[in-house]
């Protein structure tokens, strides 16, 4: 009873979260100065050939094709049709292009930067921050010095740095892209050979600090769970270190697992911006190209993609919270 209770209520959370992220995901790229069909014919005017009632009568058009010309309520209504049937429009900038082929080419190369910066500088961190809280002395001093000074380093600064030092520099790795110039995407070794080079300066910048910042997390922790009553008791009573030692991880692992949807929601920012700095074909150069080209459609896809995941990412570490962690039900049934 106590855990449906409490996963009613992160679920009335989530989709009361959702809705509000509708709604500004919608209204907030129609605030944003300009206009994509002044953008569209002022390329055609300064491409000359083109008369002023021509130009008039091209926007007039554009601005029916792409429903400018109807009430913001009624484009909203339009929007939500078209979500529920998996249809995020078509490009205003790329026209005829539909948002959903964009949005599907640039998905999977953020998905594979950032699903494996996520897990590994999880699972690393995490045991990272646990050895260096049991073990003290200098290795501890050594980890904490180091996980603080990676967390504390933007995403940013630490794609420039390795752009510039091992990229530039050095010519170890290639500096911008995902693939060599003349190579199409494709399920081959060749391909994977060559697009694995491109990969590793992005997934260094983001899995460095993720690291850093899960490590001084655990650490403090476990730090803080070894010197609970209970450790002193279960001392007392003999149990052996190794025993002990699992009881304060489970226990210090318990806000990591909270604090992973946070993690996730910073990475993710971060991801956006590596991209821009290596030119990688994510939905960070796509949302940033969209900005500039005042592109609605392809703003409003990438936010909402980027805003779902973070909402599931919170949820499904709610769920694993209810699950494993006895407190929470204890509280949803009033015995404590």
């Amino acid at each position: 009873m106590g855990l449906s209770r409490y996963l009613g209520r992160r679920l009335l959370w989530f989709f009361g979260t959702l809705v509000v992220a509708l709604l500004l995901n919608f209204f907030l790229p129609r605030l944003i100065p300009g206009n994509p069909v002044d953008s569209i014919i002022s390329n055609l005017s300064r491409g000359g050939g083109v008369g002023g009632d021509q130009l008039k009568e091209i926007y007039e058009n554009y601005n029916r094709e792409f429903g400018l010309d109807k009430p913001l309520w009624e484009q909203f209504l339009i929007y939500l049709n078209q979500l529920v049937h998996g249809n995020f429009g078509t490009s205003f900038a790329q026209y005829p292009a539909s948002v959903n082929t964009l949005v599907a080419q640039a998905l999977p190369w953020s998905i594979v930067l950032q699903v494996p910066a996520i897990l590994i500088g999880w699972i690393v961190g995490n045991v990272l921050g646990a050895m260096a809280a049991f073990r003290g002395g200098w290795f501890d001093r050594g980890a904490f010095v180091t996980s603080l000074f990676a967390t504390s380093i933007p995403y940013y600064c630490l794609a420039i740095l390795l752009l510039f030092i091992v990229g530039a520099k050095l010519g170890i790795l290639p500096i911008g892209g995902a693939y060599s110039f003349g190579l199409s995407p494709e399920f081959s070794a060749a391909f994977f050979g060559d697009a694995i080079t491109y990969f590793w300066l992005p997934f260094w910048s983001l899995v460095v600090v993720f690291i850093g910042g899960q490590a001084v997390g655990m650490r403090s922790m476990a730090i803080y769970e070894l010197g609970a009553d209970y450790v002193n008791y279960g001392r007392g009573l003999g149990l052996s270190d190794n025993r002990i030692t699992r009881y304060v991880f489970r226990n210090a692992m318990l806000p990591q697992i909270t604090g992973l949807a946070l993690s996730i929601s910073g990475l993710v920012g971060g991801a956006l911006v590596t991209e821009l700095v290596f030119s990688y074909p994510g939905v960070g150069t796509l949302l940033f190209n969209a900005i500039s080209q005042v592109d609605y459609p392809v703003i409003s896809a990438v936010t909402l993609i980027i805003t779902l995941a973070v909402l599931l990412a919170n949820f499904a570490v709610d769920i694993v919270n209810g699950l494993i962690d006895p407190r929470i039900r204890a509280a949803q049934s009033g015995e404590r």
